[in-house]
């Protein structure tokens, strides 16, 4: 027993030391920065947290308050905020996890730091209804509180940072909805506040644990290619190093390797292997200019310089000098041919713009005499806020809508276009002249009729490029549609949009509904709620609202059918189901949704697996070939045995099956996180699943028979359509087969692609 005792006291003395260290590495770190040196009040927030978060542990078994001066090391040292900031990351769950209010730090520790705390402190309840997302709910308590001091959000990003570096103590399910929240809000928000490394890193962590087998695959691949992107970075570069050392220039040269993550995306997006990626090494030059004032010219003298020893591509130069993006970057991007054959893209950037890239908008402190707290006058910063706010106040119905609402918002490729006076507007790339009109005010957007490009009359739907002069064309009789939803792409364009049909749709059901008291009396009814539910279930409507829009409306005209339905006369059809119902034939038979003991407290309704409430989230449930037709398998991503799957508990309680990297399944994840279930395959190639692969090569004659043959005879595949056009000798089209799961699909392609003549084989589903 006393060895028991000593031994726990040797432990709590070295968590003790730990959390020491821990804390005096911060202290250091801050005081080399160029931030005001207010180390008493970092201090005292640092001992406050000890003490509340005292005997509380994580689920790695460390001490708690080791998490909040993790997030204030980042917040100080790779985000470069001041003392307030650190203050409120030492304290940012204190008023979660203990009795402590917001009040009490505002005592203890002044209105701005408890302001920050309260900002970051999670919420429940309220804005959304009662099935609302918690996701949703904190997000935009932190958006509110963001609009009065963006620190809120800095840390917020340094919290979830060190979240996603410590996943690995957390069950898979939870793994994937902090992954896929942080996939969907942070790293874009990171992104857009100009936090590129740290953008970066959260991808990575996210891609890591949502998808660690093509992780591993991508890292394998990286490593393999290391030594010859070494020397292809060295060939490259000797001669720019030469040149510049003829400048006089002090410079630094950087090789940037794509992440893992930006690699994967591009191999999804245009369907292509790891070899086929050309772009994985770029170069960077970061020089200290002479004069601060002519950084930008210094710039162009380098690329002028370079662009002697090798040919620029025409097309790919990108100038962030004379426009930064809407984040404040800042470089000149230009893509050079090297000796090799390869195009590599160069960025040439001052050390300030380097460090604008890495730290963001925290970054131009140092760059601005006596100055230590955030600027308030960054414009662009400003006017993305005040869109945020725009949104916010707007609520919207529900917990998805108001995150893409945000998420639209968060675009990271930006034009400049033109007014007819010749201000610049910078919007996202792909907007139409219809969301250019909703940028400049609301009036001129609900009342646009069409706009002049370039002095050419174009619709709305029209889409922008960068240099484009935009004129609105409005009129007093236009009102808005809902068509012009499917067309506009910003934030602000869409929210207003919705907004004023939501205002129209009220009007409109407050007429339906007025109508509908007027004919239930003039009938000798009372509007009561039988009665309103007898009307919904007549004309197969859910809502009480639905059924006064449609009145308002005009859609239904209430007549003798109605008055039968509520005296309770009207003949039934035949039918028991409504008439969009579609009729489910069960797979199942009562007891073959327990046959497997690791989804043995699943239960089956008319064939579809029903959740209850003893069911362990945290536990992966089993698709097995007995099993597998209790399960949804929506068709917004077509999930096959071999994908990295996960399960979604939807409305109904039955379970979804989506891939990871679904579209559908990241908004799930971000706005519906406990919902998420890790989902295994359990099948043993005794079932076929369909598949689509599409081809693309030379044509010649045998061709067809070839493609055939590889299929049908070499691999047994059963080929369920083949359609193939040609032309000017170039074939392509699309093979639809049955396949076990996702191996046998990678079987085919790497099969196919070793046929004579074809050049691409891809898996499009």
């Amino acid at each position: 027993m006393e060895k028991e005792m000593e031994l726990t006291a040797i432990n709590e003395a070295e968590r003790e030391t730990m959390v020491d260290e821990a804390f005096q590495h911060l202290v250091d770190t801050y005081l080399a920065s160029r931030h005001r040196k207010k180390v008493d009040i970092i201090n005292k927030a640092f001992n406050f947290a000890r003490q509340a978060h005292k005997g509380v542990r994580r689920l790695s078994g460390e001490p708690y308050i080791m998490h909040p001066i993790a997030v204030a090391q980042i917040a100080c040292e790779e985000v470069g905020l001041g003392s307030t900031s650190i203050c409120a990351a030492l304290l940012h769950d204190v008023v979660e996890d203990t009795d402590y209010t917001v009040e009490d730090l505002a005592n203890i520790f002044g209105e701005k730091i408890a302001q920050i705390v309260d900002g970051l402190t999670k919420i429940s309840g309220g804005i959304f209804g009662e099935k609302a997302s918690a996701q949703a709910e904190n997000f935009k308590k932190l958006l509110l509180t963001m609009s009065d001091d963006i620190r809120v959000i800095l840390i917020k990003i340094c919290d979830r940072l060190h979240n996603m570096r410590t996943l690995d103590s957390q069950p898979a399910n939870k793994q994937y909805k902090i992954a896929g929240e942080t996939l969907y809000i942070y790293a874009p928000l990171a992104n857009r506040l100009g936090l590129n490394k740290i953008k970066s890193e959260l991808e990575n962590l996210s891609f890591r644990y949502e998808h660690p087998e093509a992780y591993k695959a991508i890292e394998r691949q990286l490593a393999s290619t290391q030594e010859q992107r070494d020397m292809l970075f060295d060939s490259f570069t000797a001669p720019i190093r030469a040149e510049l050392d003829k400048m006089g220039i002090t410079y630094e040269i950087k090789a940037r390797v794509k992440s893992p993550y930006s690699i994967w995306n591009k191999m999804q997006n245009k369907h292509i292997p790891f070899k086929e990626i050309y772009d994985i090494l770029a170069v960077r030059i970061i020089f200290k200019p002479k004069v601060r004032k002519d950084e930008v010219n210094e710039c162009f003298n380098i690329y002028v310089a370079i662009s002697k020893l090798y040919k620029p591509h025409p097309d790919r130069m990108r100038d962030w000098l004379s426009h930064p993006k809407a984040n404040g970057y800042q470089a000149l991007h230009i893509t050079l041919m090297s000796k090799q054959g390869r195009w590599i893209e160069v960025q040439i950037r001052s050390d300030r713009m380097d460090e604008m890239a890495e730290q963001g908008f925290a970054a131009h402190w140092k760059y601005k005499e006596g100055e230590n707290e955030i600027s308030e006058d960054e414009h662009d910063l400003n006017e993305w806020l005040q869109t945020i706010k725009e949104i916010l106040d707007d609520p919207q119905p529900n917990a998805m809508d108001f995150l893409d609402a945000i998420k639209l918002n968060l675009f990271a490729s930006e034009i400049f276009v033109f007014t007819p006076k010749g201000e610049i507007k910078t919007l996202p790339a792909n907007c139409t002249a219809l969301d250019f009109a909703f940028q400049i005010h609301t009036f001129l957007g609900s009342h646009c009729i069409g706009a002049k490009v370039n002095h050419k009359l174009v619709p709305l739907s029209h889409k922008l490029k960068s240099g484009d002069q935009v004129e609105i064309l409005t009129s007093k009789s236009q009102r808005v549609d809902i068509s012009w939803i499917n067309f506009v792409s910003t934030a602000k364009a869409k929210s207003k949009i919705q907004a004023i049909l939501r205002r129209e749709s009220r009007e409109v059901q407050k007429r339906g509904e007025e109508q509908l008291e007027k004919w239930l009396k003039s009938n000798d009814f009372e509007m009561t709620t039988s009665s309103l539910d007898k009307l919904c279930e007549l004309h197969h409507m859910k809502r009480h609202a639905d059924l006064f829009e449609t009145i308002g409306s005009k859609t239904i005209i209430l007549g003798s059918v109605d008055i039968e339905e509520l005296n309770g006369r009207r003949k039934k059809t035949s039918s028991r189901y409504a008439p969009n119902w579609r009729k489910f034939v069960p797979f199942l038979k009562p007891n073959q949704a327990n046959s497997s003991s690791e989804t043995s407290n699943l239960k089956a309704e008319n064939g579809l697996i029903v959740v209850d409430k003893s069911l362990n989230k945290k536990k992966p449930i089993f698709i097995t070939e007995e099993n597998i037709k209790g399960y949804v398998f929506p068709t917004c991503c077509h999930a096959i045995p071999g994908d990295d799957a996960l399960g979604y508990i939807n409305n109904k309680d039955n379970i979804e099956i989506h891939k990871r990297n679904c579209s559908v399944a990241a908004k799930l994840k971000a706005s519906y996180g406990g919902r998420i279930l890790d989902a295994k395959w359990n099948m043993h190639r005794m079932m076929l699943f369909d598949a689509t692969i599409e081809v693309r090569g030379i044509d010649r004659r045998g061709m067809l028979r070839d493609v055939s043959d590889v299929l049908s005879e070499q691999l047994g595949v059963n080929i369920r359509r083949i359609s193939i056009t040609t032309d000017n000798g170039i074939f392509e089209g699309n093979i639809e087969v049955r396949v076990h799961n996702r191996t046998d699909v990678q079987l085919i392609v790497d099969t196919l692609l070793k046929v004579d003549g074809m050049q691409s084989v891809q898996d499009i589903l």
